[in-house]
């Protein structure tokens, strides 16, 4: 693996890693993490694919990691999907482009998904956050403190349990100190308003889309990527038990073997 730092239009330096394919190159992908943690975390995600052949690439999110900006904190959400237009500049080449993001990074992903940017030629979803299980009063509070006070810093309330069936998942991310535990009330806002906008507009994504969901997600309802399952070449698969964060649940290998195969699918096709 070697690491880059990348400077954003805006002035913001993204912190990025890439894990070379250890066979011959097949495609290029772009992994797009979660709220609070950082593309280290993907570590062994990334070498599962880099084995398969993909060169992957992935960056810790503005706000998140070893990048620049306010720690979970952004003036406006789509700041975010600038930023994977910007990292597809830098590692797009002559492979096929696979964009692969989960959770926020999976709403990030749809939002670009939906707009006008260059477009790659797959998606992978892996819980998609367009929706969040959060009590009325931490959504309200996020709405109102996001308006009067939006430097307010809040906790994500994020439980290990939820991630992963794994004790060990749960411990280990509580002890990264690259795991951000608290944001801002305007970034909660800003998610919080994110979702409804990506959810009304799914009809908009025209690429061919693999969502993958653990049916007992209680961060991300499996019910937040049903209406993706709509949409003309979208795929959506849910497993039982699963929940949070599959690709570190004990079934791991067999949920990344399943995206491997249906990319290798794919791509066979073109």
């Amino acid at each position: 693996m070697d690491t880059h730092r990348h400077l954003t239009p805006d002035g913001i330096e993204l912190f990025a890693r890439h894990w070379p394919a250890t066979g011959p190159d097949t495609a290029t992908m772009l992994l797009v993490h979660g709220v609070s943690e950082h593309s280290g975390r993907w570590d062994h995600v990334a070498r599962f694919f880099s084995a398969v052949g993909f060169e992957v690439h992935g960056y810790d999110l503005r706000g998140h990691g070893l990048s620049g900006g306010s720690q979970l904190d952004v003036r406006r959400f789509d700041e975010h999907v600038g930023d994977v237009a910007f990292m597809v500049g830098k590692v797009r080449g002559e492979l096929p482009l696979v964009i692969y993001g989960h959770s926020m990074g999976g709403l990030i992903t749809t939002l670009y998904a939906e707009s006008d940017h260059a477009q790659p030629d797959l998606y992978v979803l892996s819980a998609p956050a367009l929706g969040a299980d959060l009590a009325p009063p931490l959504r309200m509070a996020a709405s109102v403190f996001g308006r009067v006070a939006p430097g307010l810093r809040m906790g994500t309330g994020i439980e290990g349990s939820q991630l992963s069936r794994d004790a060990k998942v749960g411990e280990a991310y509580f002890s990264d100190p690259l795991v951000y535990l608290k944001g801002t009330a305007r970034f909660g806002a800003a998610l919080l308003g994110a979702m409804p906008r990506a959810t009304a507009a799914v009809d908009r994504i025209r690429v061919p889309t693999l969502v993958i969901h653990g049916a007992d997600d209680t961060i991300v309802p499996v019910t937040a990527s049903v209406p993706l399952a709509g949409v003309a070449g979208v795929e959506r698969r849910v497993w039982p038990g699963l929940r949070h964060e599959m690709h570190n649940e004990p079934e791991q290998n067999e949920i990344l073997g399943f995206v491997a195969g249906w990319l290798e699918a794919q791509l066979g096709e073109r």
